[in-house]
C-alpha cells in the first residue's frame, strides 16, 4: 500500500502570504482611520493631509536610497492623468465609507480587476479574450448580488463605491503603462506630489481648509502611512509569489472589515454581500489562473 505524500508549501508562497496579510491589515486600518477622520474633515482635506504625509515619507526614503534621481518628466502628462484617477477614486472611496457599510464598500471594490479587463484592450492594446469577457460577466453578476439595485436601495454611497472601483481600475491600467518606462520611485513621488496639489485645490476651492485637531493627527498620519504600506506589501507579495497563490488571501479583507463594522459601528452582516463578493472573487481568480497558465505555457 503506497503512502500518499501531502503537497509541500513553497517558502515563497509563505512569504508572499505574510506580505498579503500586511496589505490586508494596512487597507483595513486605513478604512477605519479614514472613517474616523471624516467626522472632522471632508474627503478633499483628508486627501490633502494624507498626500502630505506620503510625500514626507517617500521623498526622504528616495533620497536615502539614491533613487530620487530616477524622477523625470518623460511621462508627465500620463503621470498626472494616472494620479487624477487615483485621487478621484480615493475621494469617492472615503466618501462611500461614511455612507454605506464597510463590508459593502470592500465588496464593490473587488470589482476593480473586472474593469481592468475591459479597459486594457483600449489603453494597452491587449486582447479581450472570451475568458476575460466571461470573467467580466460574472463580475457584474456579483455586483448585482452585492447591491441588489432597486429604486430604494441605490444610493450615493453605492454609486460612489462603484465609481471608485472604476477609477482604481483606470489607475492600475495606467500604472502598468507607466511601469514600461518609469521606476516605482518616480511613480510614487509623482503620486504624492500631484495629489498634494489636487488636495490643496479641492480642499481650498471655498477659501477654507480645516486644520485638524490634535486628536486626529495620529489618525491622519496612520492613513498616509497605511496607504503606502498597503501598496508596498501588495507589490512585494506579487513579486515573491504568483498572483493566483497570494491574491485569494486578499478575500480575507471582507470578513475582517465586516467584523470590524459589526463590533465598532453596529453594522449588520449582510450575507448577500458575501455571496456577491464570492462570485466577483471567483471570476477574478479564474481569470488569474488562466492568464498564469498562458504565461507559463501550460
Amino acid at each position: 500500500m503506497s503512502e500518499q505524500t501531502l503537497p509541500t508549501i513553497k517558502p515563497a508562497a509563505i512569504r508572499g502570504a505574510f506580505w498579503m496579510i500586511g496589505a490586508i491589515v494596512a487597507f483595513s486600518t486605513m478604512a477605519v482611520a479614514g472613517r474616523e477622520i471624516l467626522n472632522e474633515l471632508d474627503t478633499f482635506e483628508l486627501m490633502l493631509y494624507r498626500s502630505i504625509v506620503g510625500l514626507l515619507i517617500v521623498v526622504p526614503v528616495a533620497l536615502a536610497t539614491g533613487s530620487l534621481r530616477e524622477v523625470n518628466t518623460d511621462q508627465l502628462p500620463l503621470q498626472i492623468l494616472r494620479n487624477l484617477f487615483h485621487f478621484t477614486g480615493q475621494n469617492l472611496w472615503f466618501l462611500a465609507l461614511t455612507l454605506i457599510p464597510l463590508a459593502q464598500v470592500f465588496a464593490i471594490e473587488f470589482t476593480s480587476p473586472i474593469w481592468v479587463l475591459l479597459f486594457s484592450p483600449l489603453l494597452l492594446g491587449e486582447r479581450l479574450t472570451r475568458g476575460r469577457a466571461i470573467a467580466a460577466c460574472f463580475g457584474f453578476i456579483g455586483i448585482l448580488v452585492v447591491t441588489r439595485p432597486t429604486v430604494e436601495t441605490i444610493n450615493i454611497g453605492i454609486i460612489a463605491a462603484a465609481l471608485s472601483a472604476i477609477c482604481f481600475a483606470m489607475t492600475n491600467v495606467l500604472t502598468r503603462k507607466l511601469t514600461r518606462s518609469q521606476s516605482i520611485t518616480c511613480i510614487m513621488v509623482y503620486l504624492t506630489a500631484t495629489q498634494t496639489v489636487f488636495g490643496l485645490i479641492g480642499a481650498g476651492y471655498d477659501g477654507h481648509i480645516t486644520i485638524p485637531s490634535m486628536a486626529y493627527v495620529p489618525a491622519i498620519f496612520l492613513v498616509g502611512l497605511c496607504g503606502l504600506v498597503a501598496h508596498f506589501c501588495l507589490t512585494r507579495a506579487l513579486s515573491i509569489a504568483p498572483a493566483p497563490t497570494v491574491m485569494p488571501i486578499d478575500f480575507a479583507r471582507l470578513p475582517l472589515i465586516a467584523l470590524i463594522g459589526f463590533l465598532f459601528y453596529d453594522e449588520g452582516i449582510d450575507i448577500y454581500v458575501f455571496y456577491g463578493a464570492a462570485i466577483i472573487f471567483t471570476a477574478n481568480y479564474i481569470n488569474l489562473l488562466r492568464e498564469s497558465r498562458e504565461n507559463t505555457g501550460q
